[in-house]
């Protein structure tokens, strides 16, 4: 089990992190409290879809922990807004269907993992190829896509992990036994105070379940802040790792 911690605590503008559940139930997952109605109108075009096109390619994001601590639009007194509709927006433009919600402050990460890995499975069981799925995490929300990869145990899904793997994080995933699976990609930047290399979580998982695997290390200079942003520097590469490439 992993235990969210490291750089999603420590980020100027966050609180400390209890446990909480809930949302809107998908078949398979665990249910989560609702979002104020301002923020459903605002991401509803990324609602989980009503009907599934099995010849789309379909998106999961997750945000970084400030969204929860902050709201939609929050700021970082160090990094600024998250642009958190923008980066959603971008990655749209790029012809995926966009799924994405924001979490219930000090949402469980366990719990949400389970919910988003029962949305995927809906996704596999409607006849969507698990090569053009693939889950983005920010942050805390690369945290959680940790543990998608590691309940779902499909070799063919993608994910991208954004400034999660530290020295802490690294050992704690280990610890657990939690084994990265399907084709994952880290990005991180290469000042980032909260996150660094994940190449020894890559290297416990190979041969267990692990397949296509890659590491980015980015010199924008902002850190954590390139989470914030929909810069080309991290956005192109996520975009080309869930096109396979």
């Amino acid at each position: 089990m992993l235990v969210l911690v490291g750089c999603v605590t420590a980020e100027p503008g966050m609180t400390p992190m209890p446990v909480i559940v809930s949302e809107t139930p998908v078949p398979g997952a665990t249910p989560l409290p609702s979002v104020a109605p301002t923020v459903i109108s605002e991401l509803s075009a990324y609602a989980f879809p009503a009907s599934i096109d099995p010849s789309k390619q379909y998106l999961f994001y997750l945000h970084g922990r400030i969204v929860e601590d902050q709201g939609l639009h929050a700021v970082s007194p160090v990094y600024g807004e998250y642009e958190y509709v923008a980066i959603l927006e971008k990655f749209a433009s790029y012809d995926f269907v966009v799924i994405s919600e924001q979490r219930p402050k000090n949402a469980d990460g366990m719990k949400y993992a389970e919910r988003v890995a029962g949305q995927v499975t809906e996704l596999l069981k409607a006849g969507v190829p698990a090569k053009n799925i693939t889950v983005v995490g920010a942050s805390k929300g690369a945290g959680i896509a940790i543990e998608i990869s590691y309940f779902l145990e499909n070799e063919e899904i993608n994910f991208v992990i954004m400034a999660i793997c530290n020295p802490d994080e690294v050992a704690s995933l280990k610890q657990n036994q939690t084994i990265l699976y399907g084709n994952v990609l880290s990005i991180y930047d290469s000042v980032d105070e909260f996150a660094g290399s994940c190449q020894e979580i890559f290297a416990f998982s190979e041969g267990k379940g692990l397949a296509r695997h890659d590491e980015i290390v980015l010199h924008v200079g902002i850190g954590h802040g390139i989470l914030y942003k929909p810069l080309d520097e991290w956005l192109i590469p996520a975009v080309e790792w869930a096109r396979g490439r």
